[in-house]
């Protein structure tokens, strides 16, 4: 059990780091981990939200309608809490790489 928590922890750090680097399948891929819960992490639908929102920006169809089909699941206030969250992240990830 140690073992897998240890391997999904790292997982996560990992896709989280290719994020920060602009990767549209890490910020896809942690769109379905926060939707379905993998990965070790509980489901967050509004953390879901965020990364298939940067992922949509960064070029990722499938995201977009990912996106959309968790949104039906969300009410507006955590829409725009998610939409806020992401804004967030792009100003950090944006002064780190300036």
């Amino acid at each position: 059990m140690a073992n897998s928590l240890k391997s999904a922890t790292f997982l996560m750090e990992s896709r989280i780091a290719d994020a920060a680097r602009g990767s549209a399948s890490a910020l896809f891929d942690l769109g379905v981990a926060y939707s379905t819960g993998s990965g070790g992490i509980d489901v967050d639908l509004i953390e879901a939200h965020k990364w298939f929102n940067l992922a949509a920006l960064n070029g990722n169809e499938e995201a977009s309608y990912c996106r959309a089909e968790i949104s039906d699941e969300m009410t507006a206030r955590e829409i725009a809490e998610a939409q806020k969250m992401a804004r967030a992240w792009l100003n950090e990830n944006m002064r780190r790489a300036a």
